[in-house]
């Protein structure tokens, strides 16, 4: 059996919305709300963050705070990958904002450089620009570019500074690696809010989605063993949960809410049965944001969906 560690990083510099940094604390008073004893139980590290930065002026204007961006997400490489190589150890990575997933997939992919690596990108936004597409400068809508190693020039808008592009050449090689997966094995789950650079990189490359109306035709457990049927070619697989997948008639307590999203037990139920399979070697909740939420709710949500998720890796694991 596996043991739970928590790894922990409380950065928002990647986001345009201020308060992300806070959601890992707001799933901790839920927890005490609740009467559990989860982060007592397990594990855990704190990644240091760069959240210093938001002080300062902004000099990277297509990649903002792209410097402190490489720094978190390298300190998170290297606490993902201790984990993924340690015996009998199983990562949950609790994130601020969605920049920082590129550190969990470049961290399992150092620790296993031979082997194919899948992954489920369960969020309303496919997280597909470069600096050279972006129309905010806002990092958590980056990771997934930076991981497939796509810039997208076909649709370039930008004309990032020379700074900005060693910056973000240095980000997509972490761990010497690049890419760090291949577009055809990621499946989007949820995806409903995307701009035209984005859709273009996903009809170039065919990437799978998985809408909400299709999750709900099919049911969470004929959807969850479609979407793992869809990387059955991948040796190992990783689950990232951007909580902005959900409705925001659930909560808005998060910093880019969309329409139509998932409910808070469709979401626990599908990753739950995801986590079935030997191959997911990690999984992440992103993008709490409780300054926008009422009642902590949000973040209540979020930790049951947690909890649940974490009795199905000790069970199966």
């Amino acid at each position: 059996m596996k043991a739970i560690k928590i790894i922990e990083v409380k950065s928002e510099i990647g986001a345009g919305t201020r308060g992300a940094s806070m959601g890992i604390d707001a799933i901790k008073i839920a927890a005490l709300d609740f009467g559990s004893y989860f982060f007592k139980r397990n594990k855990s590290v704190k990644v240091p963050v760069e959240n210093r930065l938001l002080l300062d002026p902004i000099k990277n204007e297509f990649a903002k705070r792209i410097k402190g961006v490489y720094t978190v997400n390298e300190r998170l490489a290297m606490e993902v990958k201790k984990a993924v190589e340690a015996p009998n150890m199983f990562p949950i990575v609790l994130l601020g904002d969605h920049s920082a997933a590129y550190g969990t997939l470049a961290g399992i992919k150092m620790a296993c450089p031979d082997k194919r690596l899948g992954l489920i990108w369960i969020d309303a936004h496919a997280d597909l620009h470069s600096p050279y597409t972006t129309p905010s400068g806002n990092m958590h809508g980056m990771p997934l570019a930076a991981a497939i190693d796509d810039d997208n020039l076909e649709n370039k808008v930008n004309n990032p500074d020379e700074e900005t592009i060693q910056w973000w050449e240095k980000l997509k090689n972490m761990g010497g690696i690049r890419p760090k997966l291949l577009p055809s094995d990621i499946v989007f789950v949820g995806l409903r809010d995307t701009e035209a650079q984005e859709n273009f990189l996903i009809k170039k490359h065919g990437m799978r989605i998985y809408p909400v109306s299709e999750i709900r035709a099919k049911g969470v457990e004929r959807a969850g063993v479609e979407v793992l049927n869809h990387l059955d070619k991948c040796d190992i697989i990783h689950i990232s949960f951007d909580v902005d997948s959900m409705d925001p008639s659930i909560s808005r307590g998060t910093g880019t809410p969309a329409k139509n999203g998932i409910t808070e037990k469709e979401a626990g139920n599908f990753i739950s049965r995801l986590l079935y399979s030997k191959k997911i070697v990690s999984f992440e909740i992103a993008e709490i944001n409780p300054t926008l939420d009422h009642e902590n709710i949000m973040a209540e949500n979020a930790f049951e969906i947690l909890q649940k998720a974490a009795n199905q890796i000790t069970r199966t694991i």
